[in-house]
């Protein structure tokens, strides 16, 4: 049984009331873990208040950071800040030189590009190939394509269209995610793995995409939090007094 993921939950987390629905409703429509979107400066406390909302629905927070960089070094800036503090990190690359710098980068997980302007959407080639060498993932959020209208959400599948077949001829993974900021925009799984069939995605693949795909970026990264880990596949056991006692 596959265990889905949604990556991109963006409730106010100061109207917990809010927060509450949106996991409860993600829980009821079969996602076992659910991101959401916080502030850098998220304390631990707030963090604790989330681990217990999703816990009390039997689902899994994952703590999740939206870089918006400007330039190239304010995105550097931002990851040296930011990586160790959340389990997911995304860049929203409004600029040519951004997404070649995030596409690059291992310390992005997510890459995504603002839905309403294509003419930012810099998804191209070049940036499928850097991306494919760190194993960064092309995120895509579903809400957009439910709440644009008429010529808006028309570009948006044309945009959509062409960066997967750019993302499969380069073996990019993708991550479907909801995206939502209200429970109207919410979406069971499958349901979601239907709406990407209006971008070419076969349903196998937009399945993996909510489960498999964002699952491997959570347990690589929890890895690497742990205070154990050493390496990739090397963990820390125990540790040993190595001055005996005089």
């Amino acid at each position: 049984m596959k265990r889905f993921v949604d990556l991109h939950l963006q409730p106010s987390i100061k109207d917990l009331t809010q927060v509450k629905k949106m996991v409860s409703l993600a829980s009821e429509l079969g996602y076992r873990m659910v991101g959401i979107t916080l502030p850098p400066n998220v304390t631990r406390d707030t963090v604790k208040q989330l681990q217990s909302i999703c816990s009390n629905v039997k689902t899994n927070l994952i703590t999740r950071a939206d870089l918006y960089p400007k330039t190239p070094h304010e995105l550097l800036h931002n990851l040296r800040r930011f990586r160790r503090k959340f389990e997911v990190i995304s860049v929203i690359c409004t600029s040519k030189a951004v997404a070649r710098q995030a596409a690059k980068d291992r310390r992005v997980d997510l890459l995504s590009f603002p839905a309403t302007n294509p003419r930012k959407r810099f998804f191209d080639h070049a940036e499928a190939e850097l991306a494919s060498k760190v194993f960064s993932s092309l995120e895509i959020d579903i809400a957009p394509l439910i709440s644009l209208k008429s010529f808006q959400r028309i570009r948006l599948l044309s945009s959509l269209r062409k960066e997967m077949e750019i993302a499969r001829k380069f073996g990019v993974p993708v991550t479907i995610s909801s995206g939502a900021t209200n429970t109207h925009l919410i979406r069971g799984p499958y349901d979601y793995a239907a709406v990407t069939a209006l971008f070419d995605m076969a349903t196998p693949l937009a399945l993996r995409a909510l489960s498999e795909t964002p699952l491997t970026i959570v347990e690589r990264n929890r890895e690497k939090l742990n205070p154990n880990f050493v390496a990739p596949g090397i963990r820390l056991v125990r540790r040993k007094n190595c001055c005996p006692d005089a």
